[in-house]
C-alpha cells in the first residue's frame, strides 16, 4: 500500500476521505494524490442549455476557485505530515464527466479514497461505482460522520464465498495485516447451495491464517435485510472498517449497484472497503 489517490471536495467541512486518506498514508509510509475537479459536473447538459455565457463561466470560475482551495488544504495536510505528494487539477468544461476522470486515475494507484455521499454534501455516488466497476482496484469510502483516522483494532470482512468477496479480502490484506482482531462474517439465508465449508468461511480464513492474520468467523443467519445485519453486526463488534466485494453491474456508461452494496453506501458508520 503504497501509492494512494484521494477525491478532494471544496468544501473544508467535507474533507473526511482528506483526513482519512492521510491517516492511511501515514500509516503505510505511502506517496498520496490528491484530485480536485473545477468542472461543472452534475448539471446535466440539457440544465446548461440556454444558459448565457458569461453565466457558465462564472459558475465555471467559481467551480476552480473551490477546488483550487481544496487543494490549497490538501498541501497543507500532506505538509504537516511530511508525506510525498502529487496533485491533480481538473478544469473539464463539459459536465458529467468527474466519475470517468476520477477512475481513468485511480487505475495506477494501490487504493482510492472517496467521500460518502450525503443529501446535504457532495454527491459522489458516480466516482464511487466507476471506481468499483471501471479501475481494477480497491476503493475505499469513508462515511461523512467520520471523525477519527486509520483505526484497525477490528476489521470485518463480509464473505459469502464468491469472486468479488476473495477480491476484497485479498485487496485488503495490507489492513488485515496490521489489524489486532479479523472477523470473516457470513450472512446466509435459511437454505444455501453451497458446501458448508466456503459458507462458513474456513478455507478462507486457512488462506488468510498462513499471511499470519488472526481470524474469528461467525455466520449469522439473515433475518431482515442483510445490509442492516451487517452494519448491526459491526456496530454491536465495534468494526473499526468494513471488507466486502463490490456487487452490481455495468451497462454501456451506467453503472448499477447491487442492493446490499447500495445500502451499506447509504447508512455505513465506519469505513468500508470495497472490490470487484
Amino acid at each position: 500500500m503504497k501509492d494512494l489517490i484521494v477525491k478532494l471536495e471544496h468544501e473544508k467541512e467535507h474533507d473526511q476521505a482528506l483526513a482519512f486518506a492521510v491517516s492511511i498514508a501515514e500509516a503505510f509510509e505511502a506517496h498520496l494524490a490528491g484530485v480536485a475537479f473545477g468542472n461543472l459536473s452534475g448539471m446535466a447538459d440539457y440544465g446548461l442549455v440556454g444558459v448565457p455565457g458569461t453565466v457558465i463561466a462564472d459558475l465555471l470560475a467559481q467551480k476552480e476557485k473551490a477546488a483550487r482551495a481544496a487543494l490549497d488544504r490538501f498541501h497543507a495536510a500532506t505538509a504537516r505530515s511530511g508525506l510525498s505528494f502529487s496533485n491533480h487539477l481538473v478544469l473539464e468544461t463539459g459536465a458529467g464527466t468527474t466519475a470517468d476522470t476520477f477512475a481513468n486515475l485511480a487505475r495506477h494507484f494501490d487504493l482510492s479514497v472517496m467521500r460518502q455521499s450525503d443529501d446535504d454534501g457532495p454527491d459522489n455516488d458516480l466516482s464511487i461505482e466507476a471506481a468499483l466497476f471501471n479501475t481494477g482496484r480497491p476503493a475505499i469510502v469513508v462515511p461523512y460522520i467520520q471523525t477519527e483516522g486509520l483505526k484497525l483494532d477490528r476489521v470485518l470482512c463480509c464473505w459469502d464465498g464468491g469472486a468479488p468477496a476473495a477480491r476484497a479480502v485479498n485487496d485488503a490484506l495490507p489492513f488485515l495485516k496490521r489489524a489486532s482482531d479479523v472477523e470473516i462474517l457470513n450472512v446466509v439465508g435459511e437454505k444455501s447451495d453451497k458446501p458448508q465449508r466456503e459458507i462458513h468461511g474456513i478455507e478462507i480464513a486457512n488462506h488468510l491464517a498462513r499471511h499470519g492474520v488472526q481470524i474469528e468467523i461467525e455466520t449469522v443467519t439473515a433475518d431482515r435485510n442483510i445490509a442492516d445485519v451487517i452494519l448491526s453486526h459491526a456496530a454491536d463488534k465495534s468494526a473499526d472498517m468494513i471488507v466486502m466485494g463490490g456487487y452490481g453491474h455495468s451497462r454501456l456508461r451506467e453503472f448499477v449497484l447491487g442492493g446490499v452494496t447500495r445500502d451499506i453506501l447509504r447508512s455505513m458508520t465506519v469505513p468500508v472497503l470495497l472490490s470487484r
